[in-house]
C-alpha cells in the first residue's frame, strides 16, 4: 500500500453556501500511514488538506460525497497496530487538488490542470485523539462492524464511507480505551 498523501495545515475558510444549506451528516474512514501524517500531527495543526489521493473511487467520495460537518474516523494504516487513532471532521468540502498540476510536485499529474482538474481534496479538522489505537483485529471482532468496509478482505481505499452506527461503535470503543 502506498503512503498516504502529504498533509499540510491550511487556513480556515468557510463557504456561505455551506453555512446556509447544510446537508445530512455523512461518516467516513480516512487512512494514512504514520510516516506521512498522524492524528497527533492533525491535533498539532488543527486542520489539514487531504491532498494527493490518486484513486478514482476515493476521489469521487471526496469530490461528490464529503461535506462540511461530516464525521471522520482517522485510521493509521501499515502501523503497529493498524487501526483507528482518533476523530476528525470535514471542514472544507471537495475542491481541486492543486498539487496535481504543480510540475515537480510528488503528486503531479500531467493530465490534470487548473482548468480541467482530475483530482480533488478536502480539508479535515481535529476532533479527538483516542488514548490508544483501536486495532483492526478489534474492529473485526466487534459486533455491529461485520459489514464495515475496512475489515473486508482486500479493502484498500484510503477514503471510504462508514455508517452512522459503525462510526458510533468505533467512537464508543475509543472513549472506552483506558
Amino acid at each position: 500500500m502506498a503512503n498516504c498523501p502529504h498533509r499540510r495545515a491550511v487556513v480556515a475558510d468557510k463557504s456561505s453556501m455551506e453555512e446556509k444549506y447544510p446537508m445530512a451528516i455523512r461518516y467516513w474512514l480516512m487512512k494514512c500511514e504514520p510516516a506521512a501524517y498522524t492524528i497527533d500531527d492533525l491535533d498539532r495543526d488543527g486542520r489539514a488538506s487531504w491532498e494527493g489521493v490518486r484513486n478514482y473511487q476515493a476521489r469521487n467520495f471526496m469530490r461528490d460525497g464529503m461535506q462540511v460537518g461530516d464525521k471522520v474516523l482517522f485510521y493509521a494504516s501499515n502501523a503497529d497496530p493498524s487501526g483507528v487513532t482518533g476523530l476528525a471532521e470535514v471542514v472544507r468540502a471537495g475542491y481541486p487538488d492543486h498539487t496535481a498540476w504543480t510540475a515537480g510536485h510528488e503528486y503531479f499529474d500531467e493530465g490534470s490542470s487548473a482548468d480541467a482538474p482530475r483530482w480533488f481534496m478536502v480539508d479535515i479538522g481535529f476532533v479527538a485523539r483516542f488514548a490508544a489505537t483501536i486495532p483492526l483485529e478489534t474492529l473485526k471482532k466487534t459486533p455491529g462492524l461485520e459489514d464495515m468496509m475496512v475489515i473486508q478482505k482486500g479493502s484498500r481505499l484510503s477514503v471510504q464511507p462508514v455508517t452512522r452506527a459503525e462510526y458510533e461503535i468505533v467512537r464508543t470503543l475509543g472513549s472506552a480505551v483506558p
